[in-house]
């Protein structure tokens, strides 16, 4: 079998709340190895919660995350901070640190978590950034840059470990066109270079259609998994008419190129 049609991460009969309020109910998907995974939907239906879940943030319910066909919630704390160390996150704010400088923010996993020298470090530090087009900004501060540098920088640092998976929490959130294009080309271009799999929490059609090989749509009135499939084969053949609404904001059109 091809390593890239294997699942990373499998997602079975999961149910996700707060308190007392069922958020979602009944999720089951797969990521395979090398995607680009979208979870797509309107507001509040549930994507940063699941989001939440699968970084290890948030405990379900009921029901089981695998990653490489192990249940995540039912390891025990050793497992699961090795399978958190597998993990990237770019979180919708950047959430830099304000105070260090970019190359600082990009080191600090690599200084927690690895056993590279400093001289070493500042390399990768130097090679990160400049995978995301910030090369010569190390020294910059968050505040001296400009959002969509914030961005990159701060996926800059998601990558900093060689992730095996790189989450994404609205990565063109606050972003204008040129810029959340622009970050759009940059994820596809680290998915070539990097062979990790990438899973991107959005509600952006720009961004969904540009990037997704599958996608799941969740729906808040459902509180389930109302579509799934390559997000431009959905909009093609959908007769769901909550599919084609979220897909097209209301207006006809064809999937695009």
């Amino acid at each position: 079998m091809d390593n890239k049609s294997q699942p990373i991460i499998e997602v079975r009969n999961l149910d996700l709340s707060y308190d007392d309020y069922e958020v979602l109910h009944d999720l089951n998907f797969s990521v395979n190895k090398g995607d680009i995974f979208v979870v797509m939907g309107g507001s509040g239906c549930g994507k940063s919660t699941l989001l939440k879940v699968l970084i290890g943030l948030k405990e379900p319910i009921k029901g089981e995350v695998l990653y490489g066909g192990a249940n995540f919630w039912q390891e025990d704390e050793s497992v699961q901070q090795d399978w958190i160390r597998r993990f990237g996150v770019l979180y919708q704010s950047g959430a830099l640190w304000s105070s260090f400088t970019l190359g600082e923010n990009v080191a600090l996993p690599l200084e927690l978590y690895s056993n590279l020298s400093s001289i070493q470090i500042r390399e990768m530090v130097e090679l990160k950034l400049s995978l995301v087009g910030l090369s010569g900004y190390a020294d910059f501060y968050p505040a001296q840059i400009s959002g969509g540098m914030r961005k990159r920088a701060g996926l800059a640092r998601a990558i900093a470990l060689d992730p095996e998976i790189i989450f994404f929490d609205e990565p063109s959130a606050g972003l204008d066109p040129l810029n959340a294009r622009m970050l759009d080309d940059l994820i596809m271009q680290l998915r070539n270079a990097l062979g990790a799999t990438f899973v991107i929490v959005t509600h952006e059609l720009a961004s969904i259609f540009a990037l997704g090989d599958k996608a799941v749509l969740l729906d808040a009135e459902s509180k389930g998994i109302i579509a799934e499939g390559n997000p431009k084969d959905l909009l093609a053949n959908s007769k769901d008419s909550r599919v084609i609404q979220f897909l097209t904001r209301g207006e006809k059109q064809t999937a695009p190129a």
